[in-house]
């Protein structure tokens, strides 16, 4: 039979593995989204030197498995430990809590350049046209205007990448890392009770989320208060 107090017992401990969580989600979101807006930029031209390669990259990280991309970046590269060496990057890739952050990173980019590529394709033309006839360089149309509403048009989009990150970031326990999955495992060595501990490890997801959402929910409605009911 399921206890109460054995949950009891068991959250703080979890909990104890929420501020790594949090890291890795928000790190990793920041990054992504910084790569992601630089690629969808990219692709707004026809220049197919250009294309290739992002569209590539983009194929590769959406078509291949989250844990596939951990494993190949943190075991995968230690074979290349005297170039990294060489170039100075083995600080980097000997840590598994920064091998997470580049995986989930580049993962979340190939996701998040579509979704504002889209958006951005999806600003009326003539909203630049008139910003350019008003004297506006191209630079402060995309700042100032195109940007702007394709974020608030990506949002909704958005807002699933980032709960896909932060249920990513349990593959993190795989290379060692002590989140909340990763310490879930380590009560599951001692105590021989799973159901418990996973079910106390997935209410905190699902409450991690609930907040990411509602949050992500207030900001869109502050963004676009005209969709407000």
């Amino acid at each position: 039979m399921i206890d109460p107090g054995f949950f009891l017992e068991i959250i703080p401990k979890l909990l104890a593995g929420l501020p790594l969580t949090l890291q890795l989600c928000t790190l990793s979101v920041l990054f992504g989204f910084v790569l992601a807006l630089a690629l969808a930029l990219a692709q707004q031209g026809n220049n197919r030197f250009v294309l290739w390669p992002i569209r590539t990259f983009v194929s590769v990280f959406r078509g291949t498995p989250l844990l596939v991309q951990i494993f190949l970046i943190y075991y995968g590269l230690g074979q290349f430990r005297p170039n990294l060496q060489a170039i100075g990057l083995w600080w980097m890739f000997r840590e598994p809590y920064w091998c997470a952050i580049i995986a989930l990173t580049l993962n979340t980019a190939a996701y998040s350049s579509e979704i504002l590529r889209g958006a951005i394709r999806n600003v009326p033309r003539g909203l630049s046209e008139a910003s350019l006839a008003l004297g506006l360089t191209r630079v402060q149309t995309l700042r100032l205007v195109v940007l702007p509403l394709a974020l608030r048009q990506a949002l909704p989009a958005y807002s699933n990448e980032i709960i896909l990150i932060v249920k990513g970031t349990s593959l993190a326990s795989i290379i060692t890392l002590t989140e909340v999955t990763g310490i879930a495992q380590d009560l599951i060595a001692q105590t021989y009770r799973a159901m418990e501990v996973f079910v106390a490890a997935g209410a905190i997801y699902l409450l991690l989320n609930f907040l990411i959402v509602r949050a992500l929910q207030l900001l869109e409605v502050r963004l676009t208060p005209y969709r407000k009911r």
